[in-house]
């Protein structure tokens, strides 16, 4: 071979690129939009395009090219599922997260989590209670807000117990808004939703009503609801909601923030 002879082909363009694996899009598989960021589970795929859905409910369509997505980390190809079998789908809890099958719950950790009444906690349960469990989160409900102020000072809130309070019709204005500005701290979060009660936070559609209705001021809300409606009490109403209710899917945007963003903040305190 000449001196030269080494130069006669170009090394390039015999180099292989690197083999990106075709993934089946089953759906609940869990993937990340390479070019936008977007994290998501499949919830559909047709024609050519794959459907993802976050854990906040948010849908997005991407179109399924060559190494257009990222599973655990690696570039992957996403292809439809029909005539082979893909990954285990993986199994999700009631927020949208990821199971973990088997995990023990966790030794309560000195942070909290309070809610105004028995109704908040229990629908905080119905959708987060895997969640919460695997990460020592304990919730508890108050009797309202009124005393807010003695009760966080009764807790003692510092570092490594840190306090989250999630608080109804957290509007500009309200009487809830004023109570919250006095415990602002940085081991305390406060957080909320707009709506006059937790049952308001649940949508429509999955009690099996068109809307919920207005109700005068002056008037109870959970009593003028059941009047509107025809249910005979509140008891019987609140069965109703608690039915509908299966997943983060049956409940308002603004809800699932506010407890999230509670979570995310007391499972940060540095508590091992």
């Amino acid at each position: 071979m000449g001196a030269d002879d080494r130069y006669a082909r170009d090394v390039l363009t015999t180099r292989r690129a690197p083999r990106v694996v075709e993934v089946a899009a089953d759906r609940d598989l869990v993937v990340e939009d390479a070019g936008s960021g977007f994290c998501g589970a499949v919830v559909d795929c047709a024609k050519g395009a794959v459907t993802l859905e976050d854990r906040h409910g948010r849908r997005r369509v991407f179109p399924m090219v060559a190494a257009g997505f990222l599973l655990d980390g690696s570039l992957v190809t996403l292809v439809p599922p029909v005539g082979r079998a893909g990954p285990v789908a993986r199994q999700r809890t009631a927020s949208g997260s990821i199971a973990v099958p088997g995990a023990p719950a966790r030794v309560a950790r000195a942070s909290r989590i309070y809610v105004e009444g028995v109704h908040d906690a229990t629908l905080v349960e119905r959708i987060w209670g895997d969640d919460l469990r695997v990460e020592g989160v304990v919730v508890e409900p108050l009797d309202g807000i009124d005393d807010l102020p003695g009760i966080v000072r009764g807790f003692r809130p510092g570092p490594g117990r840190r306090l989250g309070v999630l608080v109804d019709h957290l509007v500009a204005g309200s009487k809830e808004t004023r109570i919250v500005a006095e415990v602002e701290g940085p081991h305390v979060l406060v957080t909320g939703h707009p709506y006059v009660d937790v049952w308001q936070a649940v949508k429509p559609a999955a009690v099996g009503i068109a809307g919920w209705p207005e109700i005068p001021r002056g008037v109870p809300w959970k009593e003028g609801v059941c009047r509107a409606l025809g249910v005979p009490g509140t008891a019987e109403m609140w069965r109703r909601v608690q039915r509908g209710v299966r997943g983060y899917g049956d409940v308002e945007v603004p809800l699932l923030r506010a407890v999230e963003e509670l979570i995310d903040f007391v499972t940060a305190d540095g508590t091992p």
